[in-house]
């Protein structure tokens, strides 16, 4: 005991020691400008140094970073190319060692030779408390970027190999998150919400507070308070065809009355952590919480916009396409329930041929809130018309949503289907819409 306790004093005073050092060090730096700053602490972070030093110096660095103008992030990003990339003779010499012999040392040897050195700089820049959120929202930035600067691109997979493994599922906390969370918790779900804008503090408490409404959110130990995505969860009698009831003041469904659960709004928090998929595990892991604590639940559904189904409609080629997007366009119909029942079984069709045949160019559905549900193993149940009023739903989907169901005992095989071979499952109502010989008739 008398030992350990000597170690831990002389690791104490080491670690105390190389700080004020560094503070001096830092000191020297803090009078540069922001990018040469930058440029030399990320020099010495390269350099083999004990823990509290490139602690430090990684604080100093994303300090500097955050003081750049847009410009000047470019040129750092361009600096992490040219400056921090792989050795071509390395390479060389260590595949001709892996060639000659196969060995596994050997192709050991050729991986560290390949990986870039910004690989290792990024994580000792993930040294600095609260690096890895700066490091996210550096990649938000170089996201930003190489619409501009296209070259930049490659420097983008160095972020996303890095955060996919940093954000792995295994290391991810999913929390309920109600009317009793922290404050600075709600802020951000206030800020964060995509869909379906918090407008005040008594919005938000008609979405958490209720018996019938829950909320769920994934975060992870490094980023501490900042939640990654979350879900807000409607507990309703039926499946629900329009969002405002599901967004007024009237709750009256208790929890063991209910027998779905609606998933009617999913926002993504962090846009540095751009293709790193955790949306469908929560989506997944709520459905398996809900069924074990509210057995009377029977279906897990999806109430999702249809963000590009207006842009779609109107690039159709088919006269009764063209006739229905320019009615829809020129509006009136929403105060017109006559107009509203002629007009349905044409929008039912046409939304119904959006969703499962409307393609990208790489053969995808043109439809990005389709993609997400259709690969996390949904079935495109149901298109309900006029389920949003919003102006913005109207513009983007002439108030066009839909409905994704999730049947636990199917989610698997319907999204090996979809992977495989880009199968769209089709819910009942769905199929009627679109073998529909109504929708061609005017």
């Amino acid at each position: 005991m008398p030992g350990s306790n000597i170690a831990f004093l002389n690791e104490l005073l080491h670690s105390i020691g190389a700080r004020i050092s560094v503070k001096a060090e830092g000191t020297g730096r803090s009078s540069l400008p922001a990018d040469q700053r930058l440029a030399e602490a990320c020099t010495e972070l390269m350099r083999h140094a004990g823990e509290a030093l490139q602690v430090a110096v990684a604080r100093d660095a994303l300090d500097a970073y955050g003081k750049l103008d847009r410009a000047g992030q470019a040129d750092f990003f361009r600096s992490l190319l040219t400056n921090y990339s792989a050795d071509p003779a390395a390479i060389r010499s260590a595949f001709g060692a892996w060639d000659k012999t196969q060995d596994e040392a050997d192709l050991e040897a050729l991986f560290r030779a390949v990986e870039p050195r910004r690989q290792t700089l990024l994580r000792r820049l993930n040294f600095a408390p609260g690096g890895t959120l700066q490091l996210v929202r550096m990649r938000a930035d170089l996201l930003g970027l190489i619409r501009e600067a296209p070259e930049l691109r490659p420097l983008d997979a160095d972020f996303g190999h890095l955060l996919a493994s940093w954000f792995n599922r295994g290391f991810l906390v999913m929390r309920r998150i109600d009317w009793n969370t922290p404050a600075a918790i709600l802020e951000k779900i206030v800020a964060y919400e995509a869909v379906h804008e918090i407008r005040d503090w008594d919005d938000l408490r008609r979405r958490l507070d209720p018996a019938d409404r829950r909320c769920y959110g994934f975060f992870h130990p490094a980023t501490g308070d900042e939640p990654l995505i979350f879900v807000e969860v409607a507990l309703c009698r039926g499946i629900p065809d329009a969002i405002g009831p599901l967004l007024s003041d009237a709750h009256d469904v208790e929890e063991d009355e209910a027998d779905s659960a609606v998933f009617y709004s999913i926002s993504n928090c962090q846009p540095g952590l751009k293709g790193v998929s955790f949306g469908n595990f929560l989506i997944k892991q709520v459905v398996r919480d809900l069924s074990s604590q509210l057995p009377g639940l029977k279906n897990f559904v999806t109430l999702s916009p249809a963000p590009e189904f207006s842009g779609w409609l109107s690039k159709q080629t088919d006269p009764a396409a063209q006739s229905l997007s320019k009615e829809l366009a020129e509006g009136g119909w929403q105060s017109d329930d006559a107009a509203i029942q002629r007009l349905a079984p044409q929008v039912h069709h046409w939304a119904a041929r959006y969703f499962t045949q409307g393609k990208t160019a790489s053969g995808a559905p043109v439809d990005p809130v389709a993609r997400f549900h259709l690969g996390n193993g949904a079935s495109a149940h149901r298109v309900n018309w006029p389920a949003d009023l919003a102006a913005g739903a109207l513009s983007r989907a002439h108030g066009v949503m839909i409905n994704y169901l999730y049947e636990p005992e199917r989610i698997e095989a319907q999204h090996e289907a979809f992977v495989t071979d880009g199968t769209v499952t089709c819910g009942p109502d769905l199929k009627r819409a679109l073998r529909s010989q109504k929708a061609t008739a005017e």
